[in-house]
């Protein structure tokens, strides 16, 4: 069973401790001001960072891992296969390249980027049950501590919830303005963990009239509130800076909690926080 600590983790259906929030690495281009960044992370106590090989900055990801002085233990790492390279084993081929950039010899979660559904694939069950047995390979020989999925669907969950290993974390796009809470408790109901990517809308929820109410209630910022209504819906949030001031206010989420009158009013809230990529309807 997925359990949450106040203190900063959350334990996997696997019993595997996943250090909160982590630290999100989308559209941080490869290179000195991302390693800075990640860098400035862990110093300030990030233990946990998001990466996949479409972001094309592994690289930099391993290279700042390992100019922060932390045992390669203290850090959890995780990335994503593409699309490009799903099934069986063009999967095995691409972790080893993750491996290879990040400059390790494990990951500690690996997950399948985005499902193959049925707007383009007729045999999209098998394509994902492919890819799924190749992770749970890594995963049976110690190259992944965890394995999950990235963007998935109940209907996309539901066939890998057959197989030998079932999927322990499912990332998906998640806020105030997007709640996904049917998605959610689904994936509650299965012990798998629920991620979110943006879970600060990227940008655009944290203008609403709300947020800015709740945050001078509180005395925090709107990320503040969207990054703590996260960890009271039992979702691990992966929000992202370059920010130094940014980077360790997203980490002062553990010592408030928003009332059930506040929750009531952000459940009210109408969706508006979606980038709009419909796991069904992806074209790429």
């Amino acid at each position: 069973m997925v359990t949450h600590s106040n203190k900063g983790s959350f334990t996997l259906a696997n019993g595997v401790a996943i250090p909160c929030p982590g630290f999100g690495t989308w559209r941080m281009k490869a290179g000195s001001e991302t390693v800075a960044a990640i860098q400035e992370a862990l110093a300030l106590g990030y233990r946990h960072i998001d990466t996949a090989a479409y972001y094309q900055n592994e690289e930099s990801v391993g290279q700042a891992v390992r100019a922060s002085g932390l045992d390669r233990k203290e850090v959890f790492l995780t990335s994503k296969v593409w699309n490009t390279d799903r099934g069986y084993e063009t999967t095995l081929r691409a972790f080893d390249r993750t491996l290879a950039a990040l400059g390790t010899d494990y990951l500690d979660l690996y997950l399948i980027h985005w499902p193959a559904a049925a707007n383009r694939f007729p045999d999209w069950k098998e394509i994902n049950r492919q890819t799924w047995r190749a992770l749970t390979r890594l995963y049976r020989e110690g190259k992944v501590r965890a394995i999950g999925v990235s963007n998935f669907l109940a209907h996309h969950l539901e066939p890998l919830l057959q197989e030998e290993v079932a999927p322990m974390v499912n990332q998906i796009e998640c806020n105030p303005g997007w709640q996904q809470r049917e998605l959610i408790a689904y994936c509650h109901a299965h012990n798998i963990l629920v991620e979110a990517w943006s879970p600060l809308g990227q940008g655009r929820v944290l203008g609403h009239p709300l947020l800015a109410r709740l945050g001078e209630k509180y005395h925090r910022s709107p990320a503040q509130i969207c990054l703590r209504w996260c960890l009271e819906a039992g979702v691990l949030p992966l929000p992202k800076s370059n920010t130094p001031r940014r980077i360790q206010e997203n980490l002062a989420i553990f010592d408030f909690s928003l009332s059930p009158a506040d929750l009531g009013q952000l459940a009210a809230l109408e969706p508006f926080g979606t980038s709009g990529h419909d796991p069904d309807h992806i074209d790429f």
